[in-house]
C-alpha cells in the first residue's frame, strides 16, 4: 500500500493519478438524447409507460424503465455508478445521509435479538444508534478497543452478526486491522460493514481487503465544498440491492437528484482535494509533535502512532483528518481559547470540506457520549480535532501557531 521507498508527496500523486479518471469519467457519458457532457439533471419524481404490459414488466423487475422517484433515478444511478467505481465495489446505493446508509445497512442485516461488535471511539451518532436507539429493538452492541482484534474475538457471542469497523476512528484515528477481522467474521460466518468516511476511497478500499458492505457519509470528503448531504453504501450487487430494498425504498431515505448532481460535480476533483488535504495533514502533524503547547497528536502518518506500521500495511495514504491535545492544567478552556483564536480555519462540525475545520468533541461532536465513555475512548476535554481544507500549508500553519499561543 504504501512505499516506504518513496516519498508521502509522490504517493499522494500516485494515487491520485490512479483514480483521477474515474473521479472525472465513471457513471458519466454523452447522453444520447441530448449530447449533453454533463449527466441531466432528472428531477421527475415518476416516469411514464408506453404500454401497459411495460408497466408490468417493470414491476416485475424485468427490464430496465424507471418507476417512481424513490425507486430509481437517473442522476443517482449516475452517482452510483461513480462510488463504485472509487470503491471497486459491484454496486452502490445512495441515500438521505450518512447515518441512512448506517443504520439502513445494521437494519437489513440485524433483527431482535442480533448482537454487533463496534469500535468504543468512533463516530459519536453511530455510537448512539448502537447505545439508544437500537436496544428498543432488541438489538445490542459490545465496545471494544478497535485497534485490538482479540478484543472482537473476545466480544463475539453466539447471536452477533455484525462486526462493525470504523478506521481510522473519530476522533482519535486509531487504525483496526481491517484483514484481521475480516477473517474473524468470514471464521464465524458473520457481515462486516466498514465506515470509510474518515478514509476516504482515496486514503483506503475495505472491500477490497474482504468487507462486505462499506459505508460513507458523502456530505464529507466526497461532496468536499460543505453543501450537500447525503451517503452511500457499496458492496455486492445482492448485499447492496438489499440494504436499498429496506433503506430507500422501505424506509424512504431516498437521495434527492439535485444533491446527487451535486455530490457527483464535487466527486470530479475529489482526487485532487485530497492529495492536497493528506499531504497537509502530515506536515501539521508533524510540526504539532515538536509545539510546546501539544501533549499529544494523533494522526496514522506519525510513526510515534500505534498503529503507524499497519496503516502503512493496509492505507494508501494517511488521511486528511488529526486530532491533538493542548497542554494545560485546564484543557478545556485552553482549547476552547485556541477555537476561538483561529481566524483562516473555520470552527465548525463536519469533516472534509474544502475548507479546513476545527471542532472540541468532548463538547460538541462526542458530547452526547456519556463522560465515563468519552473517557475509555481517550476523548479527553483538551482534544481538538481538525480536518484539513485545501488552503495552503503554510497559511494553515501560521494560523494554528498564532491561536496556540494566544
Amino acid at each position: 500500500m504504501i512505499n516506504p521507498s518513496l516519498s508521502y508527496p509522490v504517493q499522494l500523486a500516485l494515487r491520485a493519478s490512479a483514480i483521477g479518471t474515474a473521479c472525472v469519467h465513471a457513471g458519466d457519458g454523452r447522453d444520447p438524447s441530448s449530447g449533453a457532457l454533463e449527466t441531466p439533471l432528472v428531477l421527475s419524481s415518476a416516469f411514464g409507460f408506453a404500454s401497459a404490459e411495460e408497466a408490468a414488466a417493470a414491476f416485475r423487475g424485468e427490464g430496465d424503465a424507471y418507476i417512481y422517484g424513490r425507486w430509481g433515478n437517473p442522476t443517482v444511478e449516475a452517482l452510483e455508478a461513480k462510488l463504485a467505481a472509487l470503491e471497486g465495489t459491484e454496486a452502490a446505493c445512495a441515500t438521505a445521509s450518512g447515518m441512512a446508509a448506517v443504520s439502513g445497512s445494521i437494519l437489513t442485516i440485524c433483527e431482535s435479538g442480533s448482537h454487533i461488535v463496534a469500535p468504543r471511539s468512533m463516530y459519536a451518532e453511530t455510537a448512539r444508534l448502537f447505545r439508544e436507539r437500537l436496544p428498543r429493538l432488541g438489538i445490542t452492541t459490545t465496545f471494544v478497543d478497535a485497534s485490538d482484534t482479540a478484543a472482537y474475538a473476545a466480544a463475539i457471542r453466539p447471536e452477533t452478526r455484525v462486526l462493525y469497523i470504523e478506521t481510522p476512528s473519530n476522533p482519535t484515528l486509531r487504525v483496526s486491522d481491517i484483514e484481521a477481522i475480516v477473517g474473524l467474521a468470514k471464521g464465524k460466518g458473520l457481515f462486516t460493514i466498514a465506515d470509510n468516511t474518515f478514509a476516504t476511497p482515496f486514503a483506503q478500499t475495505p472491500h477490497a481487503l474482504g468487507v462486505d458492505v462499506v459505508v460513507h457519509s458523502m456530505t464529507k470528503s466526497l461532496g468536499g465544498h460543505g453543501d450537500a448531504i447525503g451517503g452511500v453504501v457499496c458492496g455486492r450487487k445482492p448485499d447492496v440491492a438489499r440494504i436499498a430494498e429496506t433503506i430507500v425504498k422501505g424506509f424512504g431515505g431516498v437521495l434527492s437528484p439535485f444533491t446527487a448532481f451535486l455530490i457527483a460535480r464535487g466527486i470530479r476533483t475529489f482526487a485532487l482535494r485530497q492529495r492536497q488535504a493528506c499531504e497537509s495533514a502530515a506536515a501539521i502533524a508533524a510540526r504539532l509533535t515538536e509545539h510546546p503547547a501539544i501533549a499529544r497528536v494523533h494522526h496514522p502518518a506519525l510513526p510515534t502512532h500505534p498503529q503507524h506500521a499497519l496503516a502503512c500495511r493496509q492505507m494508501h495514504a494517511f488521511g486528511s483528518l488529526l486530532s491533538f491535545e493542548v497542554k494545560d492544567d485546564n484543557a478545556l478552556a485552553r482549547g476552547r481559547r485556541v477555537l476561538e483564536a483561529v481566524r483562516i480555519i473555520t470552527h465548525a462540525v463536519s469533516l472534509g470540506d474544502v475548507r479546513s475545520l476545527l471542532v472540541h468533541p468532548a463538547s460538541t461532536t462526542h458530547s452526547t457520549m456519556p463522560p465515563d465513555d468519552r473517557v475509555r475512548a481517550d476523548i479527553h476535554d483538551g482534544l481538538l480535532r481538525l480536518s484539513v481544507g485545501i488552503e495552503p500549508l503554510e497559511d494553515l500553519w501560521a494560523d494554528l501557531k498564532q491561536a496556540l499561543v494566544a
